[in-house]
């Protein structure tokens, strides 16, 4: 059995790395969240939902800079199924010293670390993003 959220972050790292304009990802509702978090972050432009062959698929644009340079240089799952990490208050990661973006699931829902950490909550660690 695949992890489907290990396979979205693939997906938008494989189509970064080819430098495609937009990626399709099936849609879930972790998968839909963690999408407006990485677009409320400015890692990717703007997304839509789309009834697709096999049901509602996720439809993202990619961000490039000036000389089609990578907004998104890595993204990377913490959290497996397998492995599941928690992270405390106290203990909340900064992913490169605070330039990039660590997803919490805590029990208010998908926030960022930064969100997580100014609301004094913690939970489980499902990816990072720089």
């Amino acid at each position: 059995m695949t992890d489907p959220i290990a396979d979205m972050l693939t997906r938008i790292r494989n189509a970064s790395s080819a430098r495609h304009s937009q990626v399709e990802i099936p849609t879930s509702k972790m998968k839909l969240e963690i999408t407006r978090l990485i677009a409320e972050q400015g890692y990717i432009g703007k997304y839509e939902v789309k009834p697709g062959e096999h049901g509602d698929v996720i439809i993202i644009d990619l961000k490039y800079g000036k000389n089609r340079e990578r907004v998104i240089s890595g993204i990377k799952r913490v959290s497996k199924p397998g492995r599941r990490v928690y992270a405390r208050q106290e203990t909340l990661p900064k992913v490169l010293g605070g330039l990039g973006t660590a997803i919490i699931s805590t029990s208010r829902g998908l926030i960022t670390s930064a969100e997580a950490r100014r609301l004094g909550l913690g939970g489980e660690v499902i990816c990072f993003i720089w």
